[in-house]
């Protein structure tokens, strides 16, 4: 049998086993809309876990992290930090985020907002960040997808038609089975990617180097740039690193996708035992493809998409089967993050738009259905920015957790008590300047003094905010006292709700 008959027919093995689980997922599905959309606050620690690894990891963990350290060398272990940071996220504000979203009933990085500020404009801001910073990047997932099946079916299968059936299939389970089939499916996608790159990276190691150990030396004799900093490229310098770990972190977290799982955790122990493990799977993950990139950069130098290195170097040197296993892998990597986002963006919308401003009455089996209607339209936006070509939608997904950042100093606000919280005004006017801002440092004049984008802009959002807060209005004391009140007394006071 020909290597591409293999590889394509264990990819679709992995897409019927994912249909599967959504049709099962959907036999377990009540009426409700917060089971729909919150997996009904139910969450427990392994579905949680691998839900979250999953969801973080996306194809390009899984395929461009190879290019990139193809590329730059042992820079990109910045990783490294970011991954670890996002655990002590999750551990201190993640558990807040949690509480207050179980106590006053949050859906949304929105609800958080607009109820602490008492705000339409706020919400509608948060609801537009959260939705434009994280739509587009729907581009690079399914353009991922459809990248992965032309390449396992040696170009039989076409782009379009390959983006068109991935997109469909992570569409299918979840409007089937809700956030319960997301993650069902991303148990099995968290656990398949881990263990098909480790293997992928180790076999391919072994056979082209005969160790680990020996790739190093080959390495450090014949490409010895590639382990130094700021790397061949000097891409990695201070700025940059220092830039990503927090982009990555505080950025990704503060994703709707990233913030709906706090929300449907079971338990704040969930949460916090969340954040004390995940770095292990985040981080480690690295590590093969550290393997990857730089025997790659050896036996195969000189490449000019060097994201691919990963398929070529199975194509070429292992088993078909194997081969198959891997790129399903990297289908799993890529879904898993993509249905993330259309879930997410499919709250943010039929939960801030349509309940809030078209339908406030509506019924929970009436939100469902609203909700499936909302995933259609975003899958027919996703098959167009797939297979569109745009600088415009380029730009702002480089910039999706840089924007999904300036939300920081507003919900430090709400989960972290002040004597002097930002004010509405602030919050607006520091979001505003920070897109700005955001727009200069990565487009205009990329990353000045060789310091992320990302950071000049939230710099400049928390400044704005704080200078505005000054001279405005503050919350509503009865909402800061409700607000506040209840989470002093969970941190600090009674622990049986934990």
């Amino acid at each position: 049998m020909e290597p591409w008959v293999v590889a394509t027919s264990l990819i679709f093995l992995y897409l019927i086993i994912t249909l599967v689980i959504g049709v099962v997922a959907n036999r377990r599905l009540s009426s409700s809309a917060e089971d729909f959309l919150l997996y009904g606050r139910r969450a427990g620690p392994i579905v949680l876990y691998l839900t979250v690894v999953a969801t973080y990891h996306s194809a390009f963990a899984f395929l461009g992290s190879g290019g990139f350290f193809y590329t730059h060398g042992i820079g990109f272990w910045v990783a490294g930090c970011w991954t670890i940071l996002v655990g002590a996220i999750t551990y201190t504000l993640g558990v807040r985020i949690w509480f207050v979203g179980k106590q006053f009933g949050y859906v949304t990085p929105a609800d958080i907002l607009g109820d602490f500020y008492n705000s339409e404009a706020v919400r509608i801001v948060a609801a537009l960040v959260s939705v434009v910073f994280t739509i587009l990047y729907i581009q690079v997932q399914a353009q991922g997808l459809g990248y992965i099946l032309s390449v396992a079916s040696d170009d039989r299968i076409p782009f379009a038609l390959g983006t068109a059936i991935l997109l469909v299939v992570a569409a299918t389970y979840l409007m089937a089975g809700g956030l319960r089939a997301v993650y069902w499916t991303d148990v099995l996608q968290g656990i398949w990617m881990y263990l098909t790159v480790w293997i992928g990276a180790i076999v391919l190691t072994v056979r082209l180097f005969g160790s680990p150990l020996e790739l190093w030396r080959r390495v450090a004799l014949e490409r010895p740039d590639l382990l130094t900093l700021p790397g061949p490229q000097g891409f990695f310098g201070p700025g940059m690193w220092f830039g990503m770990t927090m982009v990555l972190s505080f950025g990704v977290v503060l994703q709707p996708h990233m913030l709906i799982r706090y929300f449907s955790a079971s338990s704040a122990r969930t949460i916090r035992l969340l954040g004390a493990t995940t770095p292990l799977y985040l981080a480690s993950l690295y590590i093969p493809t550290a393997l990857v990139g730089l025997a790659g950069a050896l036996v195969m130098p000189g490449l000019d998409v060097p994201d691919r290195i990963f398929p070529l170097l199975l194509f070429e040197y292992a088993p078909a089967w194997l081969t198959g296993l891997i790129l399903a892998g990297a289908t799993a990597a890529a879904m898993s993050t993509l249905d993330s986002i259309l879930h997410a963006n499919m709250t943010v919308l039929t939960r801030d738009v349509y309940q809030r401003y078209v339908n406030p009455e509506a019924s929970g089996p009436r939100v469902v259905a609203v909700g499936r209607l909302i995933v259609v339209a975003l899958l027919v936006v996703a098959f167009f920015l797939s297979i569109t070509s745009s600088d415009f939608l380029v730009v702002v997904v480089t910039m999706s957790a840089a924007g999904a950042m300036q939300l920081l100093p507003g919900i430090c606000a709400v989960c972290l008590p002040s004597p002097r919280p930002l004010t509405k005004a602030g919050v607006l006017a520091g979001v505003f300047v920070g897109l700005a801002t955001l727009y200069v440092a990565t487009v205009a004049v990329p990353h000045p003094l060789g310091m992320h984008g990302g950071i000049w802009a939230l710099l400049a959002n928390w400044i704005v905010a704080l200078v505005v807060s000054r001279f405005s209005a503050p919350p509503d004391p009865a909402t800061q006292a409700r607000i506040h009140g209840a989470l002093e007394e969970f941190m600090y006071g009674d622990k049986e709700s934990s």
